[in-house]
């Protein structure tokens, strides 16, 4: 699924099993995953933003949020054949609710990738999933842009990534 827009993700198992690694590793970490029968459909991911890499933490530091006050969804991954059936929706109702049973964290952030609608590799049928996003709450913070590196479709190298930081309160937390 990272090999479709926006992503360009040229993936390979090193990377994954680093990354996987990396919510392995914290207490408070959750995968939440869809099943249709037996078979895994659809996974989303989240973590005390504390128990993510320094360079995922710095730009909340630099914007002046304490990466204590967040949780973090990672990725949020489902079939296209089971998208618009609400299965997003209890990928961000279930972490919320993990969110708030496992941290005193204020607020819920997740990154998107910020791509340039001109850009050739744009698919003609590509959408953004803002609406989706703001129904639920959430909301792109001005200016705070993680970056990421990763090796895109066809390169020979990784390349940096910006992504758009969103985010929203976690009432009750």
């Amino acid at each position: 699924m990272f090999r479709a827009w926006p992503y360009l993700y040229e993936g390979n198992e090193a990377y994954e099993r680093d990354y996987v690694a990396t919510y392995a590793a914290s207490e408070r970490a959750a995968i939440v995953i869809a099943r249709d029968g037996d078979a895994i459909v659809g996974a989303s991911t989240c973590l005390p933003l504390t128990d993510e890499d320094e360079a995922m933490q710095a730009p909340f530091r630099a914007a002046g949020i304490d990466p204590a006050s967040v949780f973090y969804f990672g990725e949020s991954v489902l079939l296209p054949a089971y998208r618009g059936r609400g299965v997003g929706v209890a990928f961000f109702r279930e972490r919320e609710a993990h969110a708030r049973a496992v941290s005193d964290a204020a607020q819920a952030a997740f990154c998107a990738v910020i791509r340039d609608n001109a850009d050739p590799r744009r698919p003609t049928d590509a959408t953004t999933l803002d609406v989706f996003w703001r129904k639920r709450g959430y909301a792109p913070v001005s200016g705070l842009v993680c970056r990421m590196r990763w090796r895109e479709i066809g390169a020979a190298h990784e390349v940096e990534n910006r992504l758009q930081v969103w985010m929203k309160p976690l009432g009750g937390a």
